[in-house]
């Protein structure tokens, strides 16, 4: 039984694709069927709730603006950080990692240790103080979460490749003069990349939760664009008198990170039971 079909026969991990599939659906087609967008205020329905009549299917903010296409806008935006800021994170982690660890001796000890001495710092400040220096952008954003996400990444990939490169296909490579460029790129990241998608899967919900976090604090996505945090942080405020602010983007930020959780650990169960195969 291949990876898919075993991936397939969890109906926990099938379930969260489904979820996933369609909250994509509807981040990118939703709007195409509101008859709002996310910058008109609707002063007649000021911190309404959901009604179908009005035309406001989640209801409006303080501020009369439609709840739903902001609520999928968040949605675009949460999803983007996560899956732009996951790609930066696992590249940098996979190519340090593998590097290290193919490279062993006292190379791979002070790459460890330089991320070692990393993870004792208050990354968080970091991405605080280059959204403070050079202003509230989003790709900006992008680039520091990412770039401060890739640790763990990094040690994992490294304990992966200090038990690859002790099989025979690379001992064969370095007999036949391969470079160590060649041998990463042709040998040892291909055989990684089950660990990677896995970890990368589940690196996907913390990286939404950061920037949510972020986004909660006023240091992440600013007006008028919204993110997920951004729009519970504004829900938050308005908790006692209009409480489904609050619960529209808590319900789909929680919808995401549940799911994404649910599918990579279907995934991990997968290779834990391939390589159990395999030995």
């Amino acid at each position: 039984m291949n990876a898919g079909r075993r991936l397939s026969a969890n109906p926990a991990a099938m379930g969260a694709v489904v979820v996933l599939c369609a909250l994509v659906l509807l981040a990118v087609l939703g709007p195409l069927a509101s008859p709002n967008d996310i910058e008109t205020l609707d002063w007649n329905h000021v911190a309404t709730p959901p009604a179908l009549a009005a035309g406001h299917w989640f209801g409006t903010d303080r501020l009369g603006r439609d709840l739903f296409a902001r609520a999928l806008e968040g949605t675009r935006t949460s999803l983007a950080v996560g899956l732009l800021a996951s790609l930066i994170s696992v590249s940098v982690g996979l190519g340090y990692g593998a590097l290290a660890g193919y490279s062993g001796g006292r190379t791979d000890q002070l790459m460890m240790r330089f991320i070692e001495v990393l993870s004792g710092l208050p990354l968080i400040f970091f991405v605080i103080f280059l959204t403070v220096i050079f202003g509230h952008n989003r790709y900006l954003l992008f680039l520091a979460i990412g770039a401060v996400g890739w640790l763990t990444m990094a040690r994992i990939v490294r304990g992966q490749t200090l038990s690859i490169r002790r099989r025979e296909y690379i001992e064969a490579a370095v007999a036949s003069g391969a470079t160590t460029a060649r041998i990463l790129i042709r040998h040892v990241v291909p055989n990684l990349m089950g660990p990677v998608v896995v970890y990368a899967t589940l690196t996907v919900p913390q990286i939404i939760l950061f920037e949510s976090f972020l986004s909660f604090l006023g240091l992440g996505i600013q007006e008028p664009h919204a993110s997920l945090g951004t729009l519970i942080a504004e829900g938050a405020a308005e908790m006692d008198a209009a409480s489904w602010i609050l619960w529209v983007p808590g319900t789909i930020l929680a919808a995401l990170l549940l799911c994404l959780h649910i599918l990579g650990d279907g995934l991990r169960d997968v290779l834990d039971v391939r390589e159990r195969e395999s030995r």
